[in-house]
């Protein structure tokens, strides 16, 4: 079945400036739609409704609410101009908990697109995209800011432990790889006690060339995998998250939130 139905989070950030720019070079190359969506909670730090407000603060609290939003929403036709989706990208705004929200919504689409993390966004529309992950049951790219290399997946490598969220990330991913067809397998450490052969050869039935690299457990995993990207430049990364619980993720921390730090490529989660 093939991806027709993308959803891209835009919050006019740098990072959600490359992905809706992914989301739609992905879009051309699959024949799919495109629906952006501005998730934001209130930007409201007291009651407005309280009797003892006047009128003009009220006002003024209603001004300062929307301007960040209508900022973002200059910035989104900016690019949907630049793009040449003037009359086929719609941006919806949605108000809510972000993660939350972007969770339900992706429920609804093949994939979300989403950009990188950053501290200095906005914190009324800021989202996590390892927790969306998490929570939302469908695949998550990442797009790092500053990214412009398209859509198209010439090269991508699989992290690979044999686990359950590795396997559902392939899963995911064999929609957009089996088409270009190369996929470098990695794997560091222990992985499932299952052949790995069977593993290649189920790429090997769904078209896709596939190689198989490893290593040592003595290697830790996520400086692994992120300096075999950075040496070999894969279009995609597909990984699959938390393994762990998320809880010990964040309290010890883990290769998914050390991963998604760091790496200049786009990455595909899935949990």
């Amino acid at each position: 079945m093939p991806m027709m139905n993308l959803l891209v989070a835009f919050n006019g950030s740098d990072g959600s400036v490359a992905a809706l720019r992914y989301a739609a070079s992905l879009a051309e190359r699959l024949g799919a739609h495109v629906t952006a969506i501005l998730a934001h909670s209130s930007h409201e730090v007291i009651d407005k409704r309280s009797r003892w407000i006047p009128k003009e603060a009220r006002a003024l609290l209603d001004a300062a609410n929307s301007d960040i939003l209508r900022e973002i929403e200059a910035k989104f036709e900016t690019e949907r101009s630049a793009l040449g989706l003037a009359t086929g990208l719609q941006l919806k705004e949605v108000t809510g908990r972000v993660d939350n929200v972007l969770s339900e919504a992706a429920r609804h689409y093949d994939m979300l697109i989403v950009g990188s993390h950053a501290d200095t966004d906005d914190e009324h529309v800021t989202l996590h995209p390892d927790r969306i992950a998490l929570m939302s049951g469908r695949p998550v790219v990442v797009v790092p800011a500053g990214y412009a290399g398209g859509g198209g997946l010439s090269h991508s490598a699989l992290a690979w432990d044999g686990g359950r969220a590795a396997a559902r990330a392939l899963s995911d991913s064999l929609r957009l790889i089996e088409d270009d067809g190369r996929v470098s397998v990695l794997t560091v450490g222990p992985r499932a006690a299952w052949p790995i052969e069977d593993l290649m050869t189920h790429l090997s039935r769904h078209g896709v060339e596939a190689v198989h690299e490893e290593w040592p457990t003595s290697h830790p995993v996520a400086p692994t995998l992120l300096a075999w990207c950075q040496k070999h430049r894969p279009s995609l990364l597909v990984l699959g998250a938390f393994e762990h619980s998320k809880f010990r993720e964040d309290l010890l921390g883990g290769v998914t939130s050390e991963v998604l730090a760091q790496i200049d490529i786009p990455v595909l989660l899935s949990h």
